[in-house]
C-alpha cells in the first residue's frame, strides 16, 4: 500500500506538468486564432464605414440623398445618376474633395434668359441666378446706380422663348453745378429734392436751387445750388506733365521714341466764386498745392533727312515713323498706308506717294525738293490740318483697320476704281510687318 502510494506520488508529480502544457497549448493556439482573424478582418470595412459620407443634391426643387464613398462632387453626382452641362452651375464645384462626412450640394440648371436694355434684347443661356451675375453673362456693363429685375417669361412665345426676363433700369445722367463746382452723377432719385437728399446736400433759406425741388428728374438735367455772392469752393485737378525732346541725328525725321513716359500730378485749388443768381460770373484762384508732382515725358526725335533717291521699302519706313508721330494710332497708319500702296507703291515719282493731280499738284511742285519723301509727307499733313482737316479727324475717331482704308480712299483719295479689298489688304500686310 505504502508503495502504491508511493507511485501515485511520482505519477502526479509527472502529471501536474502535462496539464499545465495542455492547458498553454490551448491558450497558444485561441491566441493565434485571434491575431489570425483580427488580421484578415482588421480592415474590412463595416456598411456605414464603406459609405461614410452623406450628399444631398438639390437639382429644381428635387432633392435626392445618397450615402457614398465618393471622392469629388462629380463622382458623387455621377453616383447618384444626376448628369450637368458644362453651361450648369454646381455647388460646391464639381472638383471639390469630399472630406467632411455629409454635403449639400445645390444644381443650377443654364436656362435661357432675356436681357432687356432699353431697346436691345439680348439673349444668353446661363445658370448665374442673380441680376449682375446674369448681366455679366450677356456681357453687358452694369453702372452702380443701375437696377436690375428679374421675372419668370409668362408667355415663351415671346422674348425669344426665354424661361426668364431681367430688366435693366438705368439710371439717369445729371449735372450738379454745387457752388461754382460741376460734376457728372447717375440716380434713381424721382425729382431734384430726393437727388440732393440722396448726395447729402442740405439746403437753407440761403442757399438757392434751380430748377425746384420738386422737378421731376430727367436725362441730362442740369442742377444748379449755389448761394449769392462769394462762395469758395476747392477741387482737385489734374496738372498736365510737360513733354521734353531729344533731337537725335542718329535717326530719320518721323522718329519718336518715348524714353520717359509722362504722368499727369495732382493739385488742390481754391477758388473764389462770385455767383449771381445761379450764374457764375468770376472765379478766381486763391491758393494751390501741389499732392503729387507731375513726371515729364522725355522723347527722342528723329531729324535726319535723307536725298530723294530712297527706295520705296526705304519709303514705307519712313511713313509708317512720320505718320505715327503725328499721332495716328497702328491702326489708322496702317489704313493710310494701304492706301498709299494701292496708289502708287510708295514711290514718290510722277504724281507722288498719294497720286496728286490738277491744282494739289502743282502746290506739290511749287515746295523745295518735291520729290523728296519728306517733302510730300510735309504736303500730306499740310492737307490733312488744312483743306482735309475733316478727314484728319475722322480717321483719327476711326478703331479698325477697315474704317481708316475706307475713310482715306473715299474722303482724301476720291479714287475712279479704287479696288477696296486689295487697299485693305495691303493695310493689314503693313500692320503686320510693323
Amino acid at each position: 500500500m505504502k508503495k502504491f502510494f508511493q507511485l501515485e506520488v511520482k505519477w502526479l508529480n509527472y502529471a501536474l506538468p502535462l496539464w499545465v502544457i495542455l492547458a498553454g497549448a490551448v491558450a497558444v493556439l485561441l491566441l493565434i486564432i485571434g491575431v489570425v482573424f483580427s488580421t484578415v478582418f482588421r480592415d474590412a470595412p463595416t456598411e456605414q464605414q464603406a459609405y461614410n459620407k452623406l450628399v444631398t443634391i438639390y437639382d429644381q426643387g428635387q432633392e435626392k440623398t445618397i450615402l457614398t464613398r465618393a471622392e469629388t462632387v462629380a463622382e458623387a453626382l455621377a453616383e447618384a445618376d444626376v448628369a450637368v452641362d458644362s453651361s450648369d452651375t454646381v455647388e460646391p464645384a464639381a472638383g471639390t474633395f469630399l472630406v467632411a462626412s455629409s454635403y449639400s450640394v445645390n444644381i443650377y440648371r443654364a436656362r435661357p434668359v432675356v436681357v432687356v436694355d432699353g431697346t436691345r434684347q439680348i439673349r444668353v443661356v446661363t445658370a448665374a441666378q442673380t441680376g449682375k451675375t446674369i448681366a455679366q453673362a450677356a456681357e453687358v456693363q452694369l453702372n452702380n446706380e443701375d437696377k436690375i429685375s428679374l421675372r419668370h417669361n409668362e408667355d415663351v412665345l415671346t422674348a425669344a422663348g426665354a424661361i426668364m426676363i431681367a430688366e435693366i433700369d438705368r439710371a439717369v445722367p445729371v449735372g450738379l453745378v454745387l457752388y461754382g463746382q460741376a460734376n457728372q452723377f447717375l440716380t434713381q432719385s424721382e425729382t431734384v429734392g430726393e437727388f440732393l437728399r440722396e448726395k447729402g446736400i442740405n439746403t437753407g433759406p440761403d442757399v438757392f436751387v434751380e430748377p425746384a425741388a420738386d422737378t421731376k428728374i430727367f436725362a441730362n438735367i442740369e442742377i444748379k445750388v449755389w448761394r449769392e455772392g462769394i462762395n469758395t469752393v476747392s477741387i482737385d485737378e489734374d496738372l498736365p506733365y510737360a513733354t521734353e525732346q531729344v533731337q537725335s541725328n542718329d535717326y530719320l525725321v518721323g522718329y519718336r521714341q518715348v524714353q520717359t513716359l509722362g504722368v499727369n500730378g495732382r493739385r488742390s485749388v481754391t477758388y473764389e466764386v462770385e455767383m449771381r443768381s445761379g450764374v457764375e460770373v468770376s472765379r478766381k484762384e486763391i491758393q494751390s498745392v501741389i499732392t503729387l508732382a507731375p513726371v515729364s515725358q522725355v522723347e527722342v526725335v528723329g531729324i535726319k533727312r535723307t536725298g530723294t533717291a530712297t527706295t520705296p521699302s526705304e519709303n514705307q519706313t519712313i511713313t509708317w515713323n512720320y505718320l505715327r508721330a503725328q499721332g495716328f494710332s497702328r491702326e489708322q497708319t496702317a489704313g493710310i498706308m494701304g492706301n498709299l500702296q494701292q496708289e502708287h507703291g510708295f514711290q514718290t515719282s510722277g504724281d507722288g506717294l498719294a497720286q496728286w493731280t490738277g491744282g494739289r499738284k502743282a502746290k506739290l511742285m511749287a515746295m523745295d525738293d518735291p520729290y523728296n519723301i519728306y517733302t510730300q509727307l510735309d504736303f500730306l499733313m499740310y492737307e490733312l490740318n488744312g483743306s482735309y482737316s475733316g478727314v484728319k479727324s475722322a480717321i483719327l475717331g476711326s478703331a479698325s483697320v477697315e474704317d481708316a482704308v475706307i475713310i482715306f480712299q473715299n474722303q482724301f483719295e476720291r479714287c475712279g476704281v479704287c479696288v477696296q479689298d486689295r487697299r485693305i489688304q495691303f493695310a493689314y500686310n503693313i500692320l503686320a510687318s510693323h
